[in-house]
């Protein structure tokens, strides 16, 4: 990513390009132990990897009670198997001093089902699914123990080109990109899951028909992303984010530098950016301090390919609906000295963003669209056009405007545990 470079005139484009690196190195909020140097569970760590390579469909692979050290990432690549601990707080698995392989844990399967048990300290991501179907992720752990640090692995709970995928009652800590993120997928559910001290906490990307409900997102950089980036297989769209907490997520921005999350500013609630048919309804979303939803395109992240963007690439948010979620506070400290700067022009020094921030682009070609619209009917919550197609030089409160509705989207339907 090339560095953004700010102007007066560019204050509203910090929205989604502030960057703070800063490390809060606070401890798990869970309270979990470090694993500290211990040796190697030798006998241990050879007898789960000869399980995972000699599994077959139908295996359960059970995981005793326990503290585990183990120093090799492991792989599974047979469908219709079971990993099941004896509860998140009862089975964990440190990969604290790994040395080889970057995930905790890869699988390339389908049928697959993953359940209480605890993976933390991995060098890379801890859990990634990758190319499988059919998946279940329950009651799993993920953390860092040291708390959050650039250094610790960027994904926690990673299914990525998946299909039928739940991931419920879970836990992220410490991911240095997203807690639990799903991307070039297609039906997903993410629920009842809680995300803490990540950058971001849940991450919805390039993935297509996914319900997020019921989540706890606190304490992280941003707190729910839904995101469509260029040059991947395949874009995302019909996402739905409700019933979930979204409270106080301003963690200091600590993402490896050149990352799409690194353009997130601290004290993000919701974030939508250049996804069509997202809705956003019956969330509690307070005390986010730059806002409590920002929606956005392509053109205000300041993340861009040096390879160029493919042509079939939408860089506009479209049919966007914000609509009966409870708002509080937020607004009032934004990150970055730029939007200080603007909050404080537009609202005083004791005034705060509205809830809701908008880039202001929008397609003129399908302006006269009407499933296309951003639809805000979520009174009294107000809405702020940056006005980026104006070179942000004339922010302005469109709430009225924007209040309408759009058809609703369908619920996710999974063939087992939906």
């Amino acid at each position: 990513m090339k560095p953004h470079r700010w102007t007066r005139h560019t204050a509203a484009l910090a929205l989604l390009v502030a960057l703070s690196l800063a490390s809060c190195g606070k401890a798990p909020p869970d309270g979990g132990q470090r694993a500290g140097d211990l040796p190697v569970d030798a006998a241990f760590q050879k007898k789960l990897q000869g399980q995972l390579l000699d599994a077959k469909p139908g295996s359960v692979i059970e995981i005793p009670a326990g503290s585990y050290h183990l120093d090799r990432g492991l792989s599974l690549r047979v469908s219709g198997v079971t990993l099941k601990g004896a509860g998140l707080d009862k089975t964990i698995l440190s990969f604290r001093n790994q040395v080889a392989g970057p995930e905790g844990l890869l699988v390339q399967a389908s049928n697959f089902t993953i359940e209480g048990l605890t993976l933390e300290d991995s060098q890379g991501d801890a859990l990634k699914i990758n190319d499988g179907e059919n998946i279940t992720i329950r009651a799993v752990r993920v953390r860092w123990t040291d708390g959050p640090k650039t250094s610790n692995g960027a994904y926690g709970i990673y299914p990525v080109k998946t299909r039928n995928v739940l991931i419920e009652d879970s836990q992220a800590f410490g991911a240095s990109d997203a807690g639990i993120y799903v991307g070039q997928s297609n039906q997903v559910i993410v629920r009842r899951n809680r995300a803490e001290q990540n950058v971001a906490g849940i991450e919805i990307e390039n993935t297509i028909n996914a319900d997020v409900y019921e989540n706890v997102a606190t304490g992280n950089t941003g707190g729910i992303l839904v995101f469509n980036m260029p040059n991947l297989s395949q874009p995302g769209h019909s996402t739905r984010v409700y019933k979930n907490q979204v409270l106080k997520n301003n963690l200091g921005n600590f993402a490896a530098r050149g990352t799409a999350v690194a353009s997130v500013p601290a004290g993000s609630g919701v974030v939508i950016n250049s996804n069509p048919k997202v809705e956003i309804f019956d969330n509690d979303i307070a005390d986010n301090q730059t806002a409590n939803v920002i929606i956005s395109s392509y053109f205000s992240t300041g993340y861009y390919s040096e390879k160029g963007v493919e042509a079939s690439y939408d860089p506009y948010p479209r049919g966007i609906l914000v609509q009966g979620n409870r708002f509080s506070g937020g607004g009032d400290s934004p990150d970055g000295l730029d939007l200080k700067a603007l909050k404080l022009a537009m609202f005083g020094l004791n005034g705060r963003f509205p809830d809701v921030l908008w880039d202001g682009f929008t397609d003129a070609k399908r302006a006269g669209v009407a499933d296309e619209r951003l639809c805000v009917d979520n009174a009294p919550a107000a809405v702020l056009n940056a006005d980026g197609p104006g070179k942000y030089k004339n922010p302005l409160v469109v709430t009225d405007a924007l209040r309408c509705t759009l058809p609703r989207l369908a619920p996710v339907a999974l063939p087992v545990g939906g």
